[in-house]
């Protein structure tokens, strides 16, 4: 009797926790309805803000373009002959679309073993981490989103290439775009994204 209500638990915790997880929000060019869909997602971008100094706005811009916030995105697959199905051409997964060599890195530095790419807290500070690195690598402020896009996108070492790629430059003026619409907007609701409506956290 106990195991059959134990079970009972966990099923419905799991039931309860994967619609949280892989919910879309449905408008996604919008900062404001993305967290009043998902406020906890406001909470964990404002402590990554907190503890790596990296706007809420540039996170949000660069999951929009890297996922769309799709958790379980992964790059399409590539054609053989343009018609059969191959290899992905990197392992890029979550929200972050962070590769495995990074997330692992990020893993590593940052003392946070359990992190998953498909959980929107561990990205945001994926993101956070990313782009204090980058700052301190390349000297690029957390305040100029177009050149702190083109360093996530490229890596590091390939950032002083870029000027000769106008895929990435394309990329990078979008993510730009959208952060300042992001900006803007999340002017105007922090007031009442910043009210606690969940008193318990």
């Amino acid at each position: 009797m106990i195991n059959f209500f134990l079970k009972n638990k966990i099923l419905f915790i799991i039931v309860f926790l994967i619609p949280a997880c892989s919910s879309i929000p449905p408008n996604t060019s919008n900062s404001c309805s993305i967290f009043n869909e998902n406020y906890f997602w406001y909470k964990h971008a404002k402590k990554a803000e907190k503890k790596w100094d990296t706007p809420v706005y540039l996170q949000l811009a660069i999951i929009k373009m890297e996922s769309d916030f799709d958790w379980l995105a992964k790059p399409p697959r590539q054609k053989l002959f343009k018609i059969v199905p191959y290899k992905r051409p990197s392992s890029s997964f979550g929200y972050s679309q962070a590769v495995k060599g990074t997330w692992k890195q990020y893993k590593t530095e940052t003392g946070n073993k359990l992190a998953t790419r498909t959980r929107f807290k561990d990205s945001v500070d994926f993101i956070g981490w990313y782009t204090t690195k980058t700052e301190k690598i390349l000297k690029i402020s957390k305040t100029d989103t177009f050149k702190q896009y083109i360093a996530y996108h490229e890596g590091w070492g390939n950032y002083k290439n870029y000027k000769n790629n106008k895929k990435v430059i394309n990329l990078a003026k979008r993510v730009e775009k959208q952060s300042n619409i992001y900006k803007k907007q999340l002017s105007d609701c922090k007031n009442s994204l910043s009210t606690n409506k969940y008193i318990i956290f």
